[in-house]
């Protein structure tokens, strides 16, 4: 996998990088940590510059993450209210939970953009509610972009000064992003049992 990144960033360039981050945040069968790290350490063997795979990336991810803003919006409060009147009963949801949810957004949704992009599987989803909560595009396009800018500067400068051994940093990062998963796990099974018990 990693000959057929550097092959297509070597073919490509900055529009390769672009590409591939955009498919990573929409569908994402490559982790952005092979991507960046990779393209960090081509800094040292191609004319690409750190600062050029840091504005191709953020621009790709950005680009991508507006993407799912939209599909976000297409599923917005009103049709899952409509979804929840059909089927509520069997997923045990009210339209009051709709709006709990709704609201909790409204009101904390510009963190959870900004820190979700620091957090594997989160970074690419946190788009969707985003949009189906209405967050004001220009908030979600800022706050986007600076946590998504933090991600990419440090993967791409890590992969850039550890040269050949970048392949190492994928292998923390897979630690790190195991670490998160199980977190999540937990934190929403705890969730759906602290919710079944409150509504019995």
């Amino acid at each position: 996998m990693e000959a057929w990144i550097a092959d297509w960033m070597n073919q490509f360039g900055y529009l390769g990088v672009f590409l591939l981050i955009l498919v990573e945040n929409i569908f994402p069968p490559i982790p952005s940590e092979v991507i960046l790290t990779l393209g960090g350490f081509m800094t040292t063997t191609t004319l690409m510059t750190k600062f050029g795979i840091i504005v191709a990336s953020t621009a790709g991810s950005v680009s991508g993450a507006a993407i799912l803003y939209w599909i976000g919006t297409l599923l917005d409060v009103e049709r899952l209210e409509k979804i929840v009147q059909k089927y509520g009963k069997f997923l045990r949801l009210t339209i009051k939970d709709i709006h709990k949810a709704d609201a909790w957004f409204d009101k904390y949704g510009v963190w959870a953009v900004f820190f979700g992009r620091l957090v594997p599987l989160v970074r690419s989803l946190i788009s969707i509610p985003a949009g189906m909560s209405n967050m004001k595009f220009s908030l979600f396009l800022l706050f986007t972009t600076l946590g998504t800018l933090i991600w990419n500067t440090v993967l791409v400068s890590v992969g850039a000064a550890v040269g050949e051994n970048w392949d190492e940093i994928v292998g923390y990062m897979d630690i790190y992003s195991n670490i998160v998963y199980a977190i999540l796990a937990i934190v929403g099974i705890a969730f759906l049992v602290w919710y079944f018990k409150k509504r019995d």
